[in-house]
C-alpha cells in the first residue's frame, strides 16, 4: 500500500510540474506575441542609424539611449526629475478625481444639476487645458500651484464627461428592475447605478492619467527648473539629444506602467463585468 501511494504522489508531482512549465511556455509565447512589433520596432531603431538610413545625429542608435539612460539614473538626474513630475502629475489627477467624480454623478443622475451645469461644461471642456496655461501661470505663479492645477483642469473633463455618460447609459430594464424591488433613489443610485457606471468611468481615469502626464510635460517645458519636461527642453537645447530621448522614453514608459494599474484595479473592482464576459 506504501508503494502505491508513493507511486501516485510521484505521478501527481509530475504532472504538477508539467502543468507549471507549459503554464510558463504558455506566458512567454503570449509575451512574445504581445511584444514582437515593439521589439521589431527597436531592432529597426538600431540599425537604421548605424546603417545610415538616417542621420545619427538626430536619430541615435537605441542602444546609445540606452547608455545615456543608464547615466542619467546612476548621476541621480532622471530620478530627481522624475520624482517631480509624478508629484505634479499624481496631485493634479487625485484632486481631478476627487472633484470630478462625485459632479459627474450628480450631473448624470439629477436633472436639475445637468441643467444648471452643463452650458458651463460644454464651454470650458472646449477651451484646450495648454490655451490657458498662461492664465494659470499669471494668476498662480511658475510654481508648484499651476502645474497641478493645469494637470487637474487637463484631468477633470474627461473624467467628468464619462462619468456622465456612465449613469445615463445604464440599463433601463436594470433600473425598472431594481425599482420593482422597492429601493428608495438612494439606494438604487449607491446599489444600481454607481456599479454599473464604474466601467465607463475607468475609461475617464485612463484617459485622465494619459491627459495628466502629456499635459505637465508640456507645462514644464514652459516654466519649470525641474521635471521630465524641462529635463527634454534643456537637453534638446544644449544639445544632448541621447538624452533627450532616454527623457521622451523613460515619460512612454511611465505612462505604460499607470495604464497597467489602471487596468488592474479596473479588474479588481469589475470582477463582475469579467465573469459576465466570459
Amino acid at each position: 500500500m506504501a508503494s502505491v501511494n508513493a507511486g501516485k504522489a510521484l505521478v501527481l508531482g509530475r504532472k504538477e510540474s508539467f502543468d507549471a512549465i507549459g503554464w510558463i511556455v504558455t506566458k512567454l509565447r503570449k509575451a512574445f506575441k504581445n511584444s514582437i512589433v515593439i521589439l521589431a520596432l527597436l531592432l529597426l531603431w538600431e540599425f537604421a542609424p548605424r546603417l545610415g538610413l538616417v542621420d545619427a545625429t538626430f536619430f541615435p542608435p537605441i542602444s546609445e539611449i540606452a547608455t545615456a539612460w543608464w547615466q542619467l539614473l546612476l548621476s541621480g538626474d532622471l530620478a530627481e526629475n522624475t520624482t517631480a513630475s509624478l508629484s505634479r502629475s499624481l496631485g493634479g489627477f487625485a484632486l481631478a478625481i476627487l472633484l470630478s467624480i462625485p459632479l459627474g454623478l450628480a450631473i448624470g443622475w439629477w436633472k436639475p444639476v445637468s441643467e444648471y451645469l452643463n452650458p458651463l461644461l460644454e464651454l470650458l471642456r472646449n477651451t484646450a487645458a495648454l490655451a490657458i496655461l498662461p492664465v494659470f501661470i499669471l494668476l498662480l505663479g511658475l510654481g508648484e500651484t499651476s502645474k497641478v492645477a493645469i494637470v487637474l483642469y487637463a484631468c477633470a473633463f474627461p473624467l467628468l464627461l464619462n462619468t456622465i455618460s456612465g449613469v445615463k447609459n445604464v440599463e433601463p430594464l436594470l433600473i425598472k428592475s431594481a425599482r420593482s424591488m422597492g429601493l428608495s433613489s438612494i439606494q438604487l443610485f449607491r446599489k444600481v447605478i454607481i456599479p454599473a457606471a464604474i466601467p465607463t468611468i475607468f475609461v475617464g481615469i485612463r484617459q485622465a492619467g494619459a491627459s495628466s502626464i502629456l499635459v505637465l510635460v508640456a507645462a514644464e517645458m514652459v516654466g519649470a527648473k525641474s521635471g521630465l519636461g524641462y529635463l527634454i527642453q534643456y537637453t534638446q537645447f544644449s544639445f544632448q539629444i541621447t538624452n533627450m530621448y532616454a527623457g521622451i522614453i523613460s515619460i512612454s514608459v511611465i505612462g505604460v506602467i499607470i495604464n497597467f494599474l489602471l487596468v488592474t484595479l479596473e479588474k479588481r473592482l469589475t470582477g463582475w463585468k469579467q465573469t459576465y464576459s466570459e
